[in-house]
């Protein structure tokens, strides 16, 4: 387990700049998750950390160690990555131990590391089996054992899932927080996939073109993003954004906007840290959650919404209303019955529940 701290890294190939002047410090045993669009340089970034890739300048420092110019063998750090990368003519007992073999670590206790890897991953009965004969689920976690077995500092993962169908990534997930709950280690964890990212982390980075824009716990990012492209990213379905018009001020500084596309004249929305300022045109965001289906709460406003099409996932269903352009404003629907396409639907919104943003990025 260690301390990893970041300071002004960059990363340029040629003339292009990947990584921009990125800062982060994380404490022991957190388990952290790189999160953004493919291309946002997250992959560059953990290839930094473990060495694979050169940085073009600032520091990284694991355990208050300066290790930018070390080499990846001496850092302390294991690798899981997309690829499960095994020797196909060897048997799992054989792949997990061949680093240590490699390492001069002697048979006998070559093998008592092995298995206590084994049992942690309920490896136990496929030890002598080869690749081939596993799932994919099994031949991922021989990739994780193989890590575990180097004792490192700091586990890396770069998109460790990917490759797996929907039922297998669901189960890999609990095991991969099982692990990090059983071994306490420092995990720095890449994907694209956000509910890998708020179902796993201790804290989330969201990268976007080499820049970060907010870090911070799961549901710290969820109900108080900085911005439009955290909001819109952290949350699935996505939150919507609403074009409004501020009216006016309220006596306790909040804003009164108008939102015609949703039939609201005027609605008072606390704007984030009492924001004196704000533009003419705002963009109101609105979770599909947070419409509600009845007004039980006695505060909500109500909205009229045209069902163009109804998504039923079982327990939920989730209405979308078509609006100009290709973007589609999405409501959860909780109610047994299923509105018809065309039908108008009558629900509720709390003004509580909305946020205020820019329409150029930032939360006001």
């Amino acid at each position: 387990m260690a301390e990893l701290k970041l300071s002004n890294v960059r990363k340029s190939f040629g003339s292009t700049e990947i990584i921009k002047g990125v800062d982060l410090r994380f404490g022991t045993g957190e388990f952290v998750v790189f999160v953004g669009p493919s291309g946002c340089g997250k992959s560059t970034l953990l290839r930094m950390i473990a060495g694979l890739e050169q940085v073009s300048s600032g520091a990284i420092e694991i355990d208050g160690i300066d290790v930018t110019n070390t080499d990846p063998s001496r850092r302390g750090i294991a690798m899981v990555f997309q690829s499960y990368a095994l020797y196909p003519h060897m048997t799992v007992e054989e792949n997990m131990g061949f680093g240590l073999e490699m390492a001069g670590i002697p048979k006998g206790e070559r093998q008592q590391i092995v298995r206590r890897a084994a049992e942690i991953l309920h490896l136990e009965p496929y030890l002598q089996r080869k690749p081939k004969a596993l799932s994919g689920g099994q031949r991922q976690r021989v990739a994780i054992g193989r890590a575990i077995v180097r004792n490192p500092k700091i586990f890396l993962f770069d998109e460790p899932l990917s490759n797996l169908d929907a039922e297998l990534r669901v189960r890999m997930r609990l095991e991969i927080a099982k692990l990090h709950a059983t071994i306490g280690a420092t995990m720095v964890y890449v994907t694209h996939d956000q509910v890998e990212a708020m179902t796993l982390a201790s804290r989330i980075v969201v990268l976007r073109a080499g820049h970060v824009e907010q870090v911070g716990a799961p549901m710290e990012l969820y109900a108080n993003p900085d911005n439009l492209f955290v909001a819109g990213f952290i949350g699935s379905p996505k939150m919507n954004f609403v074009p409004a018009t501020l009216v006016g001020r309220g006596a306790n500084g909040s804003a009164l906007v108008s939102i015609p596309s949703l039939g609201i004249a005027e609605m008072a929305i606390a704007p984030r840290n009492g924001a004196a300022d704000l533009p003419a045109g705002i963009l109101v965001g609105i979770r599909p959650e947070h419409f509600r289906s009845d007004n039980a709460a006695g505060t909500t406003i109500p909205v009229s919404l045209r069902c163009d099409v109804t998504e039923q996932l079982g327990n939920v269903s989730y209405l979308y209303s078509q609006r100009d352009g290709d973007d589609s404003l999405i409501a959860e629907w909780r109610r047994p019955d299923r509105p018809q396409a065309g039908s108008r639907v009558s629900l509720w919104i709390d003004p509580s529940d909305c946020l205020l943003f820019d329409p150029t990025g930032p939360r006001l």
